[in-house]
């Protein structure tokens, strides 16, 4: 072969090699550039049905707090929810897919723990639901709150940090109750259920669904004991700091929107008179909101149009327009007895 050849070849080579490490690069450190050059947003579903958070209604859509999350992000880089696919993940699949690129990013109730901060090699957004582990009880119990539970049974998960919450929180209400533990969860539901239990533990939301679907959800009630917390927060790869500022604007987007009373119906016009500044700078009234996340000046006004801000959204997946009817709580704006708050449009 000449030598010309061989150089050529060599070349040619070089050339492939850096294209794949751009790519690669892109998947790693230039998620938006990626979303934007392919045209939509890949997000995580659920490989079934989570409900409240990702579920499939009977005409085959999907819906819940996370999926309307999925919508939101779309929308803040497309200004439509219709650039988006939702791709069906299992719990353990959505930290390997979102590493290979197959995800662009993790919205499905993922807790913010040290280990996925360090060890696993993602970063997270600032939390936008807290997770509660509660307890309901039957009606006839008598119980407004735990400590009415004294004496009775309570059925839990064993082995998990449930049980480990539901034991502290006892001892130091200095109340006696007995666990009563399952390792599989739907024995532990029909149990409860079928009388055996005074109390089930569990995720706050699990637990209202539950009630939502028993055969008299009239007859039990959410106990307004907050036995632990966990933060649910969005998670990217690592490195992708660009990608994070948008995701994390986009909540605060939606958190300011509810916190001024910006709704679906008012946002035109409120946008053509904004009551402050910061409301003016929000809808893209002054520019600058958009070009410094590398986006459209008028993303948050998409997003809130489109959307609607966090009460709308929270209330038709998990609220009072929900089958659920799961109660804010904590998860109220911090002017509304919760702690949920946004960042400041400046």
């Amino acid at each position: 072969m000449k030598l010309k050849s061989i150089v050529n070849l060599i070349f040619e080579a070089i050339i492939v090699l850096t294209l794949a490490s751009s790519v690669g690069y892109a998947a790693q450190g230039d998620t938006l550039a990626t979303v934007k050059a392919r045209g939509k947003l890949l997000c995580t579903g659920h490989n079934g049905s989570y409900y409240g958070f990702a579920e499939i209604d009977d005409k085959g859509a999907w819906r819940g707090l996370d999926v309307e999350l999925c919508k939101a992000l779309a929308t803040t880089i497309f200004g439509t929810p219709d650039k988006l696919e939702i791709v069906p993940v299992s719990w353990a699949q959505r930290f390997p897919a979102l590493k290979s690129g197959d995800i662009d990013a993790i919205i499905k109730v993922t807790g913010w723990t040290q280990s996925r901060d360090t060890d696993v090699g993602v970063q997270f957004s600032m939390p936008y639901f807290l997770g509660i582990t509660q307890l309901i009880a039957h009606k006839e119990t008598g119980a407004k709150e735990a400590k009415d539970l004294a004496g009775g049974t309570i059925c839990v998960a064993g082995g998990t940090s449930t049980e480990q919450q539901v034991t502290s929180y006892f001892k130091d209400l200095k109340v006696d109750v007995k666990m009563v533990t399952y390792e599989n969860t739907n024995e532990m539901e029909a149990s409860y259920y079928a009388n055996r239990c005074d109390g089930l533990a569990g995720w706050g939301p699990n637990l209202a669904i539950r009630k939502s679907k028993a055969k008299d959800p009239d007859a039990q009630i959410l106990l307004p004991d907050k036995l632990a917390l966990e933060p649910q927060s969005i998670a990217v790869r690592q490195g992708d700091d660009q990608w994070l500022d948008v995701i994390n604007w986009m909540l605060s987007a939606l958190l300011t929107a509810e916190q001024y009373g910006v709704t679906q119906e008012n946002v035109d016009e409120i946008r053509k008179n904004p009551p402050n500044p910061v409301v003016g700078r929000l809808l893209g009234v002054t520019p600058g909101v958009g070009k410094r996340l590398g986006l459209d000046d008028d993303w948050a006004y998409n997003v809130i149009k489109k959307v609607g801000n966090y009460k709308e959204i929270y209330d038709r997946t998990l609220g009072d327009k929900s089958p659920y009817k799961y109660p804010r709580g904590i998860n109220a704006l911090w002017n509304q007895g919760g702690v949920l708050y946004p960042m400041i449009f400046d």
